[in-house]
Formats: structure tokens, sequence, C-alpha cells
């Protein structure tokens, strides 16, 4: 039925054994930093690569502070406490991505509101932003803003830029900015994606990265907050360190505070990724011009970057016609020994988000029902 669309992938990716969606490849100093870390001791997070690995992140991007921690899911935690997030108050986000994003969020102890995508790509849609704040949002005399029907403070926004691709991040940056909102954003998957040529996640307050096992570069497991704030990158890299107070022997702590802190170890696969970068961005997007050939021929929508966007094409994407078709499409090259994956499941639809506030949803529906994610591993 879709045997064309396994033998092309096969083919791209020369291999007849299992292909997978996003496989890491160690190709530079991996091994050479790693013993580094062996030879010397210093396996956990104390040691030359953490800091290191967050000097080249925040050179990178263009951000002025990098601070590494464990993972995405606890950079995003931790930024959005950092940002002012409370028990209780709201935050705006989409219902289309990776449920880390929405956990984070309820780990504050923040109640989800849940805008709707916009298609071209496939990020929050600021019209529905700005609709739901304009029927539900007002600022009050102590200037934050609160959603008239609930009481609740709306104290931040996480847009997400969903599988490496840049969302309208100027329209939403400026939309929140005339409501007092903080825009924390979720930049997990897109490392090294522009739009209007400054870095994802160099446009609110504060933003986040991850480096799983399955992004464009990998420490294992890590994530990294990145901000121009100076006080906000101190006290981001105080808690995730337990909050311990310098001392040469005492032990103590002065707030509540974190384990979150990247180890040693970790940093020093990112240093040897990071090496290699711009390298594996570029032959991602020499997959992404097979791709589109290809499925254009094949009256297959495949999706390309947009206006003033530059993306790593983290993972690569195609629509198909309906639900149906793309429930066929995924049992066939899954049984095929080729990787693919659909959109997540919506938020709303999962059962500890299933009551949360959320607008018309129909182009996220439309989402769901269509994209599917194809192999998209480095070539080696």
């Amino acid at each position: 039925m879709f045997s064309n669309e396994i033998n092309f992938v096969r083919e791209i990716y020369k291999t007849k054994d299992f292909i997978p969606l996003h496989a890491p490849v160690f190709s530079g100093n991996e091994k050479k930093y790693l013993n580094e870390c062996i030879d010397t001791t210093f396996v956990s997070y104390v040691g030359r690569f953490v800091s290191l690995f967050e000097e080249k992140i925040a050179t990178y991007t263009g951000a002025k502070y990098a601070v590494a921690v464990v993972n995405g899911t606890c950079a995003l935690e931790i930024a959005l406490k950092l940002c002012g997030v409370k028990p209780g108050d709201e935050v705006l986000t989409q219902a289309l991505t990776f449920v880390a994003t929405s956990n984070a969020i309820a780990y504050c102890g923040a109640n989800h509101v849940f805008i709707d995508s916009e298609k071209q790509n496939m990020g929050m849609s600021p019209e529905k932003l700005e609709e739901f704040l304009r029927q539900f949002a007002e600022i009050r005399n102590d200037g934050f803003c609160y959603n008239k029907k609930t009481n609740n403070k709306i104290t931040a926004c996480v847009p997400v830029h969903i599988f490496g691709h840049p969302c309208l991040i100027d329209k939403i940056n400026n939309i929140c900015n005339k409501y007092n909102i903080v825009v924390v954003e979720d930049a997990a998957e897109s490392i090294g994606s522009k739009y209007c040529g400054k870095h994802t996640g160099t446009f609110g307050k504060a933003a986040i990265l991850s480096f799983n096992g399955n992004k464009t570069i990998t420490t294992g497991g890590g994530g990294m907050i990145i901000t121009d704030d100076e006080q906000l990158a101190k006290k981001a890299k105080y808690i995730t360190t337990t909050a311990k107070v310098p001392h040469p022997y005492e032990f103590f702590h002065d707030e509540l505070g974190y384990n979150y802190r990247m180890t040693n170890v970790n940093a020093a696969i990112g240093c040897a990724q990071m090496e290699k970068l711009d390298e594996y961005i570029a032959n991602k997007r020499e997959t992404a011009i097979l791709y589109k050939e290809f499925f254009t021929k094949q009256g297959i929508e495949f999706f390309t970057e947009k206006e003033n966007c530059f993306s790593n094409y983290w993972l690569n994407i195609i629509f198909l016609k309906d639900r149906n078709q793309r429930d066929e499409f995924l049992k066939y090259t899954n049984d095929n020994g080729v990787m693919t994956r659909p959109a997540w499941t919506l938020m709303n639809k999962l059962p500890m988000y299933k009551n949360c506030l959320h607008t018309n949803l129909e182009n996220a529906q439309w989402l769901e029902d269509r994209l599917v994610n194809i192999p998209s591993s480095v070539r080696i």
C-alpha cells in the first residue's frame, strides 16, 4: 500500500534493517571527553564540561546566559517558577505539544489554558490567543493580568516550537506584552532553528532546550534554561544546585532547592555534540529536500519551513488526507520496520488535563488527525 514510501526511506538511509525515527549520532569527541571525566573523577555536576556546555549554548543561541539541568521538563518547571508562576495561576499554552510541557506547568501548581494551533507553522495561534485574552483578560490595579471569569492571575504563556519548526513567536510575544504576561518559550525541539534571524528561545523572558536521546543533539538526558536576565540565570543555577550556600565545608541551604543540575558526564557529551551541530543540521536539511521532492511526486504533502523561518527539521512531517489514511500509513510502515509516529494526543484529551480551560481546538484537531513524523536521523 505504501511500499514506495518505505523503499524510498530505505534508499536514503541505505539499509534494509529497522529504521528508527531519530537515532543519536556520536561521531566526534564524545569518548575523549567522557574519558576525561572518568580520569579526573569529575563525573557529577562539579566539572569543567558543565560550564563549558553552558557557554557553548549561550554563544550559539545568542542568549546572554544558559543554565544546564537534568532534562527539559525540569528546565521548564524552574523557568516558570522563576518567572513568577505560583499555585493557582493560569498559564497559556497549546494543546498540540508533548506532555512534558503540560507536566511542567502542573508541577508549578498552575492551571492550564490550552490555545488552538495555527496550521501554517503548527504552533500556537496568535489570533486565537488574542481572541481569548480580549474576551477573558483584564489588567487590574496591581499591574497583573487576570482571567475575569475565574479570577485567577494569568502569569505566563508557553508557546512551543514543535518538531523543530519555529512558531509565530514575534506575534505571540507582542500580544503577551500588551497584557503583562511573561513568555517562556518551549524550544525543547528547536536547537539551531531561527525565526527572523533570531534563534528560537531568545524572544521571551526565558526559554528551555532539551537534549534527550532523540533530539538533534543529545546529552543522553539533559536540558537548558536560556535567558538574557542575569538575576534569573543566577537564581536558576542556585536553586537547581539544592540552594546550597557556598562554604568550604558547611552544608547550609537557605531555601527550597532542587537537585536538578546537569552532570559533567552528560555535559561532556553535549560539548562534543555541539562541535557537530551545524554539520548535523545541514545533513538533516538535505534530507528534508529529498523528502519534499519524493512526497510531492507521490501526491502527499510534506511540511517545509515557512517565511522568515530556518528549521533544524528535527522531525520531518507529512500530512495524510484524513485520520483513516494516517492510521493506515502508521500501521503499514511500523509493521514493515520503518518507525513513524503520529502527533501527540491533544493535551485536553488526557485524563489529568481533561477539565482544563481551552479555546476551540479545531486546527489542533486537524493536525492531530493528519500529521505523521517520518524517519529524520542524521544520515551517516
